[in-house]
């Protein structure tokens, strides 16, 4: 279901992710890493939770300069594809 799920963009150097009625705005350039996250919860116990943590879902941890933030999502590839958004960022 597209309404549950989140949608991850990239527009001027800002990484954009939606779900339901938020928006959160992550400038690329204050990404430190992104990472696949096998538990169920997140090891980051203050990280920001994004998604819902089914047992099936992948999580995506984007670690910035300040926060950490885990995506709960059923989007493969969805790490690759923030990499790449950063990747085009630097190289831009």
């Amino acid at each position: 279901m597209e309404l549950f799920e989140l949608k991850v963009t990239e527009n001027q150097g800002i990484l954009q992710i939606r779900w339901q009625l938020s928006k959160i705005e992550i400038p690329l350039a204050d990404i430190v890493s992104v990472e696949n996250d096998d538990t169920y919860g997140g090891k980051e116990k203050s990280a920001i939770r994004i998604g819902n943590p089914y047992g099936h879902t992948d999580r995506v941890v984007i670690q910035t300069k300040t926060e950490t933030y885990i995506l709960f999502t059923s989007i493969g590839g969805l790490r690759e594809k923030i990499l790449s958004y950063q990747q085009n960022s630097e190289a831009g």
